[in-house]
């Protein structure tokens, strides 16, 4: 795997042991977009930020 993928894999171990730090980063990076988009892209960056929490609040099962 390339550097990027190695620094994501990284990434997903630290926030799947650090899961409040996690989502207060998360919350704070929606919080920009939506500033800086003047809530333009709200309903889009709500469901990609419940998606980036559920990648390491998640035990690696998927629902169906």
């Amino acid at each position: 795997m390339g550097k990027l993928g190695d620094m994501a894999n990284k990434a997903k171990a630290m926030a799947k042991g650090h899961p409040d730090q996690a989502d207060k980063g998360v919350t704070r990076a929606e919080r920009m977009v939506d500033e800086r988009t003047g809530d333009k892209y709200d309903a889009q960056t709500d469901k990609a930020a419940d998606a980036a929490r559920r990648s390491y609040r998640d035990s690696g099962t998927t629902e169906r």
